[in-house]
């Protein structure tokens, strides 16, 4: 049985140059803006623009390295993979982008259907299951 290959429909939504250095921009749609960021090497992540830890805005943060720094509370955020640095649990909603041909891509089915239904965090202390 052959395999079936998925295509993937990029969007087209800025030009590299439209996110500032160690920076973001802010995309909006239904259900929650993704934030597209710049590293200091050019290369360009995005994520749901919403702290896991209790719903900051990362498109405000500092980046850094291969991170950024949370506005309201300092957690490190993972560019590439969304995972918040220890000692902090969590996890920010990764988007697939890329960048080709001097614009950067997200991918089209992810920004109509992925992480509509994310709840903001709760305030007050995370709890660990079984707690």
């Amino acid at each position: 049985m052959a395999a079936v290959m998925e295509t993937v429909r990029w969007i087209r939504v800025c030009k590299p140059e439209d996110i500032p250095e160690l920076g973001a921009r802010v995309i909006r749609r239904p259900g929650g803006d993704i934030a597209v960021f710049r590293d200091a090497e050019g290369e360009c992540f995005a994520l749901l623009d919403r702290c896991p830890h209790k719903g900051g805005p990362l498109s405000q943060g500092i980046v850094f390295g291969d991170s950024v720094a949370c506005p309201l509370h300092n957690w490190t955020i993972g560019l590439a993979d969304g995972q918040a640095k220890a000692p902090d649990v969590g996890c920010a909603v990764v988007f697939a982008c890329k960048v080709e041909d001097g614009a950067v891509y997200l991918d089209a089915d992810e920004l109509a259907h992925k992480a509509l239904d994310v709840k903001a965090p709760v305030a007050g202390p995370v709890l660990k299951a079984g707690a």
